[in-house]
């Protein structure tokens, strides 16, 4: 990490939720902020990566069904070779 890279601390991520003095300075006294910019930026790259994950376990769970129909027809043609 470069001094030219931004730091968030943890108390400014998720609306102060890691660190109470954070939020009462916040919700208290009015402190706003200074990066907020970074803040709604994070915030995007988060859900974009929430969507990432979302994506992978709908493709987890299609590969799944595509095993166990796979494992039915070859259950189903072991057993038609047999009784046939």
């Amino acid at each position: 990490m470069s001094r030219d890279d931004d730091v968030i601390r943890a108390s400014e991520v998720g609306q102060y939720a890691f660190c109470a003095r954070a939020w009462w300075l916040a919700r208290v006294k009015g402190h706003r902020s200074i990066n907020v910019a970074a803040l709604e930026r994070g915030t995007a790259r988060h859900r974009a990566h929430g969507r990432a994950v979302e994506g992978y376990h709908l493709l987890r769970l299609a590969a799944l069904a595509l095993l166990v129909l796979a494992g039915a027809a070859f259950l189903a043609s072991l057993f038609l070779a047999l009784v046939g």
